[in-house]
Protein backbone atom coordinates (compact mmCIF):
# COMPACT_ATOMS: atom_id res chain seq x y z
CA UNK A 1 0.00 0.00 0.00
CA UNK A 2 1.45 3.33 -0.96
CA UNK A 3 2.06 6.10 2.03
CA UNK A 4 -0.22 8.84 2.31
CA UNK A 5 2.07 11.36 3.76
CA UNK A 6 5.40 12.17 3.53
CA UNK A 7 8.23 14.89 4.53
CA UNK A 8 11.46 15.49 2.34
CA UNK A 9 14.15 17.26 5.01
CA UNK A 10 16.61 18.95 2.43
CA UNK A 11 15.99 21.49 0.08
CA UNK A 12 18.86 20.12 -2.77
CA UNK A 13 18.07 18.66 -5.92
CA UNK A 14 17.78 15.31 -4.90
CA UNK A 15 16.15 16.06 -2.41
CA UNK A 16 13.09 18.16 -4.15
CA UNK A 17 13.36 15.44 -7.12
CA UNK A 18 11.94 13.02 -4.66
CA UNK A 19 9.56 15.39 -3.28
CA UNK A 20 8.19 16.22 -6.70
CA UNK A 21 7.77 12.62 -7.49
CA UNK A 22 6.18 11.94 -4.27
CA UNK A 23 3.75 14.74 -5.17
CA UNK A 24 2.59 13.68 -8.55
CA UNK A 25 1.82 10.31 -7.27
CA UNK A 26 -0.62 11.73 -5.27
CA UNK A 27 1.14 11.63 -1.44
CA UNK A 28 0.73 14.83 0.73
CA UNK A 29 4.36 15.76 0.89
CA UNK A 30 6.13 18.95 3.03
CA UNK A 31 9.37 19.69 1.87
CA UNK A 32 12.05 21.06 4.45
CA UNK A 33 14.29 23.75 3.92
CA UNK A 34 16.63 26.21 5.84
CA UNK A 35 16.25 28.86 3.35
CA UNK A 36 12.80 30.71 3.66
CA UNK A 37 13.13 32.47 0.38
CA UNK A 38 13.34 28.95 -1.57
CA UNK A 39 10.58 27.54 0.69
CA UNK A 40 8.70 30.71 -0.39
CA UNK A 41 9.82 30.13 -4.33
CA UNK A 42 8.30 26.20 -3.98
CA UNK A 43 5.27 27.52 -2.54
CA UNK A 44 4.21 30.36 -5.07
CA UNK A 45 6.35 29.71 -8.29
CA UNK A 46 6.87 26.20 -7.69
CA UNK A 47 10.10 26.23 -8.76
CA UNK A 48 13.66 25.56 -6.51
CA UNK A 49 15.66 28.65 -8.23
CA UNK A 50 18.95 27.66 -6.04
CA UNK A 51 19.47 22.97 -7.63
CA UNK A 52 16.28 23.31 -10.03
CA UNK A 53 15.58 26.71 -11.58
CA UNK A 54 14.23 25.04 -14.98
CA UNK A 55 11.94 22.91 -13.75
CA UNK A 56 8.31 23.39 -12.87
CA UNK A 57 7.64 21.37 -9.61
CA UNK A 58 3.88 20.05 -8.89
CA UNK A 59 2.02 22.72 -7.44
CA UNK A 60 0.56 20.13 -4.66
CA UNK A 61 4.25 20.25 -3.19
CA UNK A 62 4.32 22.72 -0.03
CA UNK A 63 7.19 23.79 1.59
CA UNK A 64 8.65 25.07 5.41
CA UNK A 65 11.29 26.03 7.33
CA UNK A 66 9.46 24.85 10.13
CA UNK A 67 10.92 20.95 10.88
CA UNK A 68 7.83 20.30 13.22
CA UNK A 69 5.45 21.19 10.39
CA UNK A 70 7.30 18.95 8.09
CA UNK A 71 7.18 15.83 9.57
CA UNK A 72 4.26 16.37 12.25
CA UNK A 73 1.55 13.81 9.64
CA UNK A 74 4.18 12.05 7.76
CA UNK A 75 4.66 8.34 7.56
CA UNK A 76 7.66 8.30 5.75
CA UNK A 77 10.40 10.96 6.59
CA UNK A 78 13.20 11.33 3.30
CA UNK A 79 16.43 12.47 4.93
CA UNK A 80 18.05 14.44 2.36
CA UNK A 81 20.43 16.83 3.52
CA UNK A 82 24.48 16.31 3.84
CA UNK A 83 26.21 13.97 5.54
CA UNK A 84 27.69 16.24 7.90
CA UNK A 85 24.27 17.24 8.75
CA UNK A 86 22.68 14.40 9.22
CA UNK A 87 23.29 14.05 13.07
CA UNK A 88 22.24 17.77 14.00
CA UNK A 89 18.54 17.38 11.64
CA UNK A 90 17.53 14.43 13.10
CA UNK A 91 18.24 15.27 16.63
CA UNK A 92 16.31 18.51 15.77
CA UNK A 93 13.22 16.39 14.42
CA UNK A 94 13.67 13.42 17.50
CA UNK A 95 11.18 15.45 20.10
CA UNK A 96 8.24 15.43 17.66
CA UNK A 97 8.94 11.47 16.21
CA UNK A 98 6.69 8.71 16.76
CA UNK A 99 7.75 5.06 16.39
CA UNK A 100 5.36 4.96 13.33
CA UNK A 101 6.87 7.21 11.32
CA UNK A 102 9.39 5.50 9.24
CA UNK A 103 13.12 7.22 7.96
CA UNK A 104 14.71 6.70 4.95
CA UNK A 105 18.26 8.07 4.20
CA UNK A 106 19.20 9.35 0.92
CA UNK A 107 22.84 10.80 1.91
CA UNK A 108 25.62 9.20 0.09
CA UNK A 109 28.23 9.57 3.18
CA UNK A 110 30.42 8.40 6.11
CA UNK A 111 29.98 10.39 9.38
CA UNK A 112 33.75 9.86 10.30
CA UNK A 113 34.29 9.07 13.95
CA UNK A 114 32.96 5.79 14.01
CA UNK A 115 32.55 5.39 10.13
CA UNK A 116 28.74 4.84 10.20
CA UNK A 117 26.68 4.97 7.51
CA UNK A 118 23.55 7.27 7.41
CA UNK A 119 21.63 4.77 8.27
CA UNK A 120 23.21 3.65 11.57
CA UNK A 121 23.16 7.54 12.25
CA UNK A 122 19.23 7.00 12.33
CA UNK A 123 19.09 4.05 14.04
CA UNK A 124 20.99 5.03 16.72
CA UNK A 125 19.46 8.19 17.33
CA UNK A 126 15.93 6.60 16.66
CA UNK A 127 16.14 3.28 17.75
CA UNK A 128 12.36 2.47 17.47
CA UNK A 129 11.54 3.52 13.88
CA UNK A 130 12.09 1.11 11.03
CA UNK A 131 15.19 2.71 8.50
CA UNK A 132 15.64 2.71 4.80
CA UNK A 133 18.22 3.65 2.75
CA UNK A 134 17.20 4.74 -1.01
CA UNK A 135 20.61 4.63 -3.66
CA UNK A 136 21.01 4.77 -7.23
CA UNK A 137 22.23 5.75 -10.36
CA UNK A 138 20.29 8.73 -9.84
CA UNK A 139 21.59 12.32 -11.19
CA UNK A 140 18.95 14.43 -9.86
CA UNK A 141 18.84 16.99 -12.86
CA UNK A 142 18.24 14.40 -15.26
CA UNK A 143 15.28 12.87 -12.67
CA UNK A 144 13.47 16.28 -13.21
CA UNK A 145 13.71 16.49 -16.71
CA UNK A 146 11.46 12.72 -16.59
CA UNK A 147 14.63 10.93 -18.07
CA UNK A 148 14.50 7.36 -17.68
CA UNK A 149 16.36 6.12 -14.03
CA UNK A 150 16.26 3.33 -11.33
CA UNK A 151 17.30 3.45 -7.67
CA UNK A 152 17.21 0.92 -4.78
CA UNK A 153 15.29 1.56 -1.94
CA UNK A 154 17.11 -1.33 1.60
CA UNK A 155 15.07 -2.11 4.23
CA UNK A 156 14.99 -4.86 6.51
CA UNK A 157 10.98 -3.87 6.77
CA UNK A 158 9.60 -6.17 3.57
CA UNK A 159 6.60 -3.46 3.90
CA UNK A 160 8.18 -0.53 4.23
CA UNK A 161 10.39 -1.64 0.74
CA UNK A 162 6.89 -2.31 -1.12
CA UNK A 163 5.27 0.88 0.27
CA UNK A 164 8.44 3.06 -1.17
CA UNK A 165 8.57 1.11 -4.26
CA UNK A 166 4.70 2.01 -4.94
CA UNK A 167 4.41 5.41 -3.57
CA UNK A 168 7.98 6.53 -5.86
CA UNK A 169 7.35 4.50 -8.89
CA UNK A 170 6.24 6.42 -12.30
CA UNK A 171 6.54 6.05 -16.12
CA UNK A 172 10.08 7.53 -15.53
CA UNK A 173 11.62 6.76 -12.08
CA UNK A 174 11.68 2.97 -10.61
CA UNK A 175 11.99 1.52 -7.31
CA UNK A 176 14.08 -2.03 -6.61
CA UNK A 177 13.91 -3.69 -3.66
CA UNK A 178 17.06 -4.64 -2.05
CA UNK A 179 17.98 -5.80 2.28
CA UNK A 180 21.33 -5.02 2.68
CA UNK A 181 21.45 -1.81 3.78
CA UNK A 182 25.03 -1.57 4.32
CA UNK A 183 26.24 -2.83 0.79
CA UNK A 184 23.82 0.00 -0.45
CA UNK A 185 25.21 2.44 1.51
CA UNK A 186 28.49 1.71 0.77
CA UNK A 187 28.33 1.36 -2.81
CA UNK A 188 26.70 5.04 -2.56
CA UNK A 189 29.33 6.75 -0.37
CA UNK A 190 32.23 4.68 -2.30
CA UNK A 191 31.61 5.54 -5.54
CA UNK A 192 32.12 9.15 -5.02
CA UNK A 193 35.56 8.88 -4.50
CA UNK A 194 36.00 6.67 -7.94
CA UNK A 195 34.11 9.81 -9.62
CA UNK A 196 36.83 12.17 -8.89
CA UNK A 197 39.66 9.78 -9.73
CA UNK A 198 37.64 9.20 -13.32
CA UNK A 199 37.41 13.06 -13.50
CA UNK A 200 41.37 13.09 -13.56
CA UNK A 201 41.13 10.66 -15.99
CA UNK A 202 38.93 12.47 -18.35
CA UNK A 203 40.59 15.99 -18.22
CA UNK A 204 44.19 14.36 -18.97
CA UNK A 205 42.78 13.44 -21.97
CA UNK A 206 43.49 9.63 -21.41
CA UNK A 207 41.34 6.59 -23.66
CA UNK A 208 38.92 4.61 -23.13
CA UNK A 209 40.83 1.77 -22.75
CA UNK A 210 42.25 3.86 -19.54
CA UNK A 211 38.50 4.83 -18.44
CA UNK A 212 36.98 0.85 -18.63
CA UNK A 213 39.89 -0.21 -16.88
CA UNK A 214 39.90 2.68 -13.84
CA UNK A 215 35.98 1.58 -13.42
CA UNK A 216 36.13 -1.70 -13.30
CA UNK A 217 39.12 -1.58 -10.72
CA UNK A 218 37.04 1.00 -8.84
CA UNK A 219 34.55 -2.00 -8.49
CA UNK A 220 36.89 -4.09 -7.15
CA UNK A 221 38.18 -1.75 -4.98
CA UNK A 222 35.00 -0.75 -4.00
CA UNK A 223 33.68 -4.77 -3.28
CA UNK A 224 36.94 -5.40 -1.55
CA UNK A 225 36.53 -2.54 0.86
CA UNK A 226 32.48 -3.63 1.49
CA UNK A 227 33.06 -7.00 1.59
CA UNK A 228 36.08 -6.78 4.44
CA UNK A 229 33.38 -4.45 6.85
CA UNK A 230 30.37 -6.82 6.46
CA UNK A 231 28.24 -6.24 3.08
CA UNK A 232 27.20 -8.54 0.53
CA UNK A 233 29.08 -8.71 -2.55
CA UNK A 234 26.14 -9.15 -4.61
CA UNK A 235 24.88 -6.11 -3.78
CA UNK A 236 28.09 -4.24 -6.10
CA UNK A 237 26.80 -6.10 -9.22
CA UNK A 238 23.62 -4.04 -8.68
CA UNK A 239 21.99 -0.71 -9.36
CA UNK A 240 23.50 1.32 -5.84
CA UNK A 241 26.88 -0.69 -6.84
CA UNK A 242 28.01 -1.26 -10.56
CA UNK A 243 24.95 1.13 -11.96
CA UNK A 244 26.00 4.33 -9.56
CA UNK A 245 29.36 4.06 -10.04
CA UNK A 246 29.32 4.23 -13.77
CA UNK A 247 26.74 7.08 -13.90
CA UNK A 248 29.11 8.66 -11.40
CA UNK A 249 32.39 8.19 -13.50
CA UNK A 250 30.81 8.95 -16.49
CA UNK A 251 28.72 12.00 -16.47
CA UNK A 252 29.86 15.85 -16.09
CA UNK A 253 26.87 16.50 -13.74
CA UNK A 254 28.28 14.09 -11.61
CA UNK A 255 29.84 17.11 -8.73
CA UNK A 256 32.99 14.86 -7.57
CA UNK A 257 33.70 14.10 -11.50
CA UNK A 258 33.34 17.85 -11.93
CA UNK A 259 35.88 18.19 -8.82
CA UNK A 260 38.18 15.75 -10.40
CA UNK A 261 38.28 17.16 -13.85
CA UNK A 262 39.16 20.56 -12.29
CA UNK A 263 42.12 18.77 -10.81
CA UNK A 264 43.41 17.13 -13.70
CA UNK A 265 43.57 20.31 -15.43
CA UNK A 266 46.15 22.21 -13.21
CA UNK A 267 43.06 23.82 -10.49
CA UNK A 268 44.00 23.32 -6.47
CA UNK A 269 41.37 21.33 -4.24
CA UNK A 270 40.41 24.80 -2.74
CA UNK A 271 39.86 26.23 -6.53
CA UNK A 272 38.16 23.14 -7.54
CA UNK A 273 35.57 22.94 -4.73
CA UNK A 274 35.21 26.85 -4.54
CA UNK A 275 33.92 26.96 -8.28
CA UNK A 276 31.50 24.00 -7.89
CA UNK A 277 29.63 25.94 -4.78
CA UNK A 278 27.65 23.07 -4.18
CA UNK A 279 29.29 19.82 -1.85
CA UNK A 280 31.16 16.81 -3.08
CA UNK A 281 31.27 14.52 -0.57
CA UNK A 282 33.95 12.34 -1.97
CA UNK A 283 36.50 14.79 -0.92
CA UNK A 284 36.06 13.74 2.67
CA UNK A 285 35.05 10.54 2.02
CA UNK A 286 38.39 9.68 0.31
CA UNK A 287 40.10 10.73 4.07
CA UNK A 288 37.69 8.32 6.18
CA UNK A 289 38.07 5.75 3.54
CA UNK A 290 41.70 5.75 3.31
CA UNK A 291 42.15 5.95 6.77
CA UNK A 292 39.72 3.09 7.59
CA UNK A 293 41.48 0.95 4.47
CA UNK A 294 44.73 2.01 6.46
CA UNK A 295 43.61 0.21 9.15
CA UNK A 296 42.30 -2.76 8.33
CA UNK A 297 45.17 -3.32 5.70
CA UNK A 298 42.88 -3.25 2.50
CA UNK A 299 44.55 -3.15 -0.86
CA UNK A 300 43.44 0.06 -2.28
CA UNK A 301 45.50 1.76 -4.81
CA UNK A 302 42.58 3.99 -6.69
CA UNK A 303 41.97 5.65 -3.12
CA UNK A 304 45.37 5.90 -2.17
CA UNK A 305 46.62 7.58 -5.25
CA UNK A 306 43.76 9.83 -5.00
CA UNK A 307 44.68 10.86 -1.48
CA UNK A 308 47.92 11.78 -2.76
CA UNK A 309 46.98 13.85 -5.71
CA UNK A 310 44.09 15.75 -3.27
CA UNK A 311 46.02 16.39 -0.67
CA UNK A 312 49.87 16.17 -1.45
CA UNK A 313 49.88 17.66 -4.66
CA UNK A 314 50.96 14.48 -6.26
CA UNK A 315 50.56 14.53 -10.68
CA UNK A 316 46.94 12.63 -11.13
CA UNK A 317 49.07 10.87 -13.89
CA UNK A 318 50.01 8.43 -11.15
CA UNK A 319 47.13 6.85 -10.66
CA UNK A 320 46.25 4.85 -13.18
CA UNK A 321 50.18 4.51 -13.85
CA UNK A 322 50.38 3.26 -10.35
CA UNK A 323 47.59 0.20 -11.52
CA UNK A 324 50.75 -0.75 -13.99
CA UNK A 325 53.04 -1.26 -11.41
CA UNK A 326 51.32 -2.64 -8.44
CA UNK A 327 50.88 -5.88 -6.93
CA UNK A 328 49.83 -8.77 -9.06
CA UNK A 329 46.39 -9.08 -8.47
CA UNK A 330 43.29 -11.32 -9.56
CA UNK A 331 40.22 -9.86 -11.77
CA UNK A 332 37.27 -10.58 -9.71
CA UNK A 333 38.57 -11.20 -6.02
CA UNK A 334 35.86 -13.36 -4.97
CA UNK A 335 35.98 -15.57 -7.99
CA UNK A 336 39.77 -15.67 -8.25
CA UNK A 337 41.16 -15.51 -4.56
CA UNK A 338 44.46 -13.64 -4.02
CA UNK A 339 46.39 -16.25 -2.42
CA UNK A 340 45.28 -18.58 -5.84
CA UNK A 341 46.97 -16.66 -8.36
Amino acid sequence: MAIQSAAVIGGGSFGTVIANILADNGVRTIQWLRNQEIADAINQTHTNPQYLPDVVLNPALAATTSLEEAILDAEVIFVSVPSKSVREVVNAIKPWLTPSQALVSTTKGIEPDRFLMMSQVLTELCPDNPVGVLSGPNLAKEIAKRELAATVIACENSELRRNIQESLSCSYFRVYAANDLYGVELSGALKNIYAIVSGFVAALGMGENTKAMIITRSLAEMSRFAVALGANPYTFLGLAGVGDLVVTCMSPLSRNYRVGYAIGQGKTLEQAVSELGEVAEGVNTLRYVRAKAKELSIYMPLVMGAYEVLFNGADPRVIAQGLMTGEHASDVDFALPKHEI
